[in-house]
């Protein structure tokens, strides 16, 4: 089942099969469900990229002697 599109200007939830908010006018999202995956799995590669960086970091660099 696919959720309602919510308009990303005023928030009002629309029919179905709309292109265009009800209340105001504005195109709505097109693939609101898709963008939301695709936002998480940039996330998730962010975090998997930014993990690598610190551990390259702990290796790589100098320790004190003391």
């Amino acid at each position: 089942m696919s959720a309602m599109p919510v308009c990303l200007y005023c928030q009002h939830i629309n029919p179905l099969q709309t292109t265009v908010c009800c209340q105001c006018g504005m195109p709505l999202p097109a693939l609101a469900e898709q963008a939301t995956a695709r936002r998480l799995r940039r996330f998730q590669w962010f975090c998997i990229g930014l993990t690598i960086f610190c551990v390259a970091m702990f290796f790589w660099l100098p320790r004190g002697t003391g």
